[in-house]
């Protein structure tokens, strides 16, 4: 009979290698701690923190910035329509008041006794209930003017002097065929008082220079 079975010999050493001290003064291996606090990589204090805007607050300012645009659009447009309504304003020019004059002489020499009479009254031709002293008058200017003319016809406006903006005194020239001559033409001057209503420009007075008032 074989002998007792030997005890396997053990995988682990007998004993852990021992690590002499390293001598006074020197320092062991490995990762050496900071010798002091670390200096930092931006150059004095740190500038406070950025507020940044909340979404609610840069809702806000974004509502306030479209309130602001769409008021400048109001205003420009509301400036554009008074200055397009402005080109259709009627106001006494040397054009504008040679048509109204010429009108009123023109209805003067025909005989056209309710424009003369619109014109005389100065604007209150709607107004009057009973316009037959008006329509008398118109009939009298109008009569005693073609006894003088047979024609007229403006031919230029010499002095506009405004007394208000709706009142003006216009002093003008006129070419004119004496009635029941055969002269030709002759030039006179005359002064019209005119009145701006409602667009309109009324002759409220005609006076020739060298007669009586019609």
């Amino acid at each position: 009979m074989a002998g007792p079975i030997p005890y396997p010999e053990s995988p682990y050493p007998e004993s852990l290698p021992h690590h002499p001290f390293p001598p006074a003064g020197m320092r062991p291996p490995g990762p050496q701690p900071y010798p002091g606090p670390v200096p930092s990589a931006y150059p004095g204090t740190l500038p406070p923190p950025v507020d940044y805007p909340s979404p609610r607050r840069g809702r806000r300012v974004a509502l306030i910035g479209l309130s602001v645009v769409a008021l400048v659009a109001a205003v420009v447009a509301a400036v554009v329509v008074a200055e397009r309504s402005g080109d259709d304003e009627v106001t006494v020019t040397d054009a504008s008041a040679a048509t109204a004059i010429q009108g009123y002489l023109d209805a003067l020499a025909k005989g056209d006794d309710e424009t003369v009479a619109r014109n005389n009254s100065c604007g209150f031709f709607d107004a009057v209930t009973d316009r037959r002293s008006d329509m008398t008058l118109a009939n009298l200017t109008s009569d005693a003017f073609r006894r003088q003319y047979g024609e007229v016809k403006v031919s230029s406006i010499d002095k506009i002097v405004t007394w208000s903006p709706t009142q003006s005194q216009v002093l003008f020239t006129m070419r004119a065929t004496p009635a029941g001559r055969n002269q030709g033409e002759v030039e006179r001057q005359g002064i019209a008082q005119l009145l701006l209503q409602d667009q309109n420009i009324l002759v409220c007075s005609y006076l020739p220079r060298n007669s009586g008032q019609f």
